[in-house]
Parts: structure tokens; C-alpha cells; sequence
């Protein structure tokens, strides 16, 4: 059984999808922790609710964002972490986690990257006019919503779309695909080579 760590730092609907997803046995895994820069994060009582261990890091009490990311790091090697799934982490992942877990941190993006990188994608989806947006599991390298990607699902846009109701149609995509992800990655079937995941047995 694998362990995961994930890092959230809001209301934490992806991580609530992966608890559910290993608690009707869909995912062969335990969350070994929660970690949380926002003291206030709702995913918070989602550990809680499943007795699952959290810790909240405030990232104002470390002189750098490297100091800041190797505690992290620190913490989830204590925990024996895997995996380190981000479930809505709201900053930018710096070297020294990413170092410590090399292709073995996760994201789900709001948007069929390349396109739409960083923060608001629906909203930079329907500004652009696009009929096809989406959601992407992808590693995470030192680059913003750049390292290989894993899955992709779309999600049609309509013409009557708004921020908000395109946003709810792709979480309901990003639901489905962010627990396959990990389940390709808890069965060895997902290859890196270069900027390209192959997935296979």
C-alpha cells in the first residue's frame, strides 16, 4: 500500500475525491498526512473527519521559500510519503521539494495545458473564446503548470458559460481523473521520458 502525502491550501474537493476514492477501495493507498500552508483551509476538516494527520506550515516563519519548501520535504519523508499529491496548493512548488520527490509529485491543472498555464484558467479559457476546455494531471517540475503530463479529460464550453459553471464542470472532470492518475502511478504503469509520460504495463 502506498502513501501519499498531499498539500492543499483551501477547501481541498480533490483531496476529499481521493479519500473517497481509497475508501471504496479504487485506490490501493493511505494519506499518510496533510500538509497545509492556510491555517483556515477547509481541507483541514476533511483530515479530521477521517482522522487522517495533518500539520499546518506557515510559510511566514522561514527566512526563504527554499527553507519554507525543505520543511515540507522534511515532513513528508517522516511520514514515508510516495506520492505527494497537490490538491488545490495554492504556490508556486520551489527546487529543494521537487529535489526530494522527482517525478513523484503530482497536480491537477483547470485547463488542457500548454494552454491557460497559472492562476484563473477558466477564466483566461472563456476570454479567449476556446469551445473545448479541460482539466490535466500532470509531474511537477520547477516550471508553472509545465512538467509531463499525465492525463487530460475535456469539457465542452457553452455559450451561455460563466466562470463559475465552467469551473464546476471541469472539477467534475478533474475528479475523475486525478484518482486514475495515482492508480497509474501506484501500478507502475507511468514511464518519463523527457517531457513525455508513456503509460503501460
Amino acid at each position: 500500500m502506498i502513501k501519499l502525502g498531499v498539500l492543499a491550501s483551501g477547501r481541498g474537493s480533490n483531496f476529499q475525491s481521493i479519500i473517497d476514492s481509497i475508501d471504496r477501495g479504487a485506490l490501493d493507498a493511505e494519506i499518510a498526512c496533510l500538509i497545509t500552508d492556510n491555517r483556515s483551509a477547509y481541507a483541514i476538516e476533511r483530515a479530521r473527519l477521517h482522522n487522517i494527520p495533518h500539520v499546518y506550515i506557515n510559510p511566514a516563519g522561514y527566512a526563504s521559500r527554499d527553507i519554507f519548501y525543505r520543511s515540507i520535504a522534511d515532513e513528508l519523508q517522516f511520514c514515508e510519503v510516495e506520492l505527494v499529491v497537490l490538491a488545490g496548493f495554492m504556490r508556486v512548488v520551489k527546487k529543494p521539494l521537487i529535489d526530494a520527490f522527482p517525478m513523484r509529485i503530482m497536480n491537477i491543472h483547470p485547463a488542457l495545458l500548454p494552454s491557460f498555464k497559472g492562476l484563473n484558467a477558466q477564466k483566461q479559457a472563456l476570454d479567449y473564446g476556446v469551445r473545448i476546455a479541460g482539466c490535466t494531471v500532470h509531474f511537477v517540475d520547477e516550471e508553472v503548470d509545465s512538467g509531463p503530463i499525465i492525463l487530460q479529460e475535456a469539457v465542452p464550453v457553452f455559450s451561455d458559460d460563466t466562470e463559475e459553471s465552467l469551473s464546476a464542470r471541469i472539477l467534475e472532470s478533474e475528479h475523475r481523473i486525478y484518482p486514475l492518475a495515482i492508480k497509474l502511478f501506484i501500478e507502475g504503469k507511468l514511464r518519463v521520458t523527457g517531457n513525455t509520460v508513456k503509460i503501460g504495463d
